[in-house]
């Protein structure tokens, strides 16, 4: 039989069996080229577990993303001190990082081997009235306010916090100036207790993340991860359809919905809670299974 005599008739259409045909689109899928992506990752909960060790597997998957072609970047409610430590772990020195949950993008002075940085993009707000709101009930709070330069002002001592280069002040020093983010954190108080107290106490004219334990991330109204990572997108002139970004907390909602709502695609760390999975619509391995190794070794 000859090749032509192969071939359906013109007008006719072969069938195949669904799950075949579904397999061979899967595969299509999996063999098509893409195009460069931007790969944002939160740090904490999803590169880094809890102890501050890497997630298993992360370094050289993120290494196997970048000889993909991809941009591979971090976008966090760290500030800048801490978030270039994990860059350097992680062996990556991107063109630019989301740090402050959005306030602050740092950009990359010079090619891609650089790492000197400066700040991009920056915003801030009057920290004053959240701050009095705030003093009002968590009398016994650790507060802490980041600055336009990075410097950082803290009334208390607290573990958690990097507090090197910081230097400690009175409550009231804190609002003396603007500021790109205020950081409240009370140990005898949980998350359902900050979410209660929130909309007890209406906060307005900023935007707020409440983290897994007892503390709150304040940004400047309508700041977030998203609007940074939107600015970054457009800078690189990556299409939004090829935008991956994957967290575990509730300051990564707002970026997987700008994500998944221009066709990209947001996962959410196994261990996350549930509205951070929805705001997602992907789950994947939690941090201790290695989830984002698995996810990029798919690129």
């Amino acid at each position: 039989m000859t090749d032509e005599a192969a071939l359906p008739r013109i007008g006719d259409v072969d069938a195949e069996p669904q799950h075949e045909a579904a397999e061979v689109v899967a595969d299509i899928a999996r063999t098509a080229p893409v195009g460069r992506m931007l790969i944002a990752l939160d740090i904490d909960g999803t590169v880094l577990l809890e102890d501050e060790s890497l997630s298993p597997g992360v370094v050289d998957a993120v290494r196997h993303a970048q000889q993909q072609g991809h941009e591979v970047m971090l976008a966090t409610g760290r500030s800048w001190d801490s978030t270039h430590t994990v860059m350097s772990l992680l062996g990556i020195h991107p063109e630019y990082a989301v740090c402050s949950n959005g306030a602050i993008v740092m950009r990359r002075i010079g090619g891609p081997d650089a790492t000197e940085y400066e700040r991009a993009h920056v915003e801030t707000f009057d920290p004053t009235e959240v701050l009095t709101l705030l003093g009002e009930h968590l009398g016994d709070a650790h507060f802490l306010v980041e600055l336009p330069d990075g410097q950082r002002l803290f009334t208390d001592y607290l573990d958690d916090w990097n507090l090197k280069g910081a230097n400690k002040v009175t409550f009231a020093e804190l609002s003396h100036q603007p500021v790109c983010r205020v950081v409240v954190v009370a140990p005898e108080k949980t998350d359902k207790d900050f979410l209660e107290l929130v909309k007890h106490i209406g906060l307005s004219q900023v935007s707020y993340a409440i983290g897994w334990t007892a503390w709150l991330d304040i940004a400047p109204q309508g700041v977030n991860k998203s609007t940074a990572l939107e600015l970054v997108r457009e800078w690189l002139g990556i299409p939004p359809e090829n935008v991956l970004v994957m967290g575990d907390g509730r300051n990564d909602i707002e970026m997987m919905q700008w994500a998944v709502s221009h066709g990209g695609r947001a996962i959410a760390m196994g261990q996350g809670p549930v509205e951070v999975h929805d705001a997602a619509g992907e789950v994947g391995l939690s941090v201790t299974d290695g989830g984002v190794a698995a996810v990029l070794r798919e690129l």
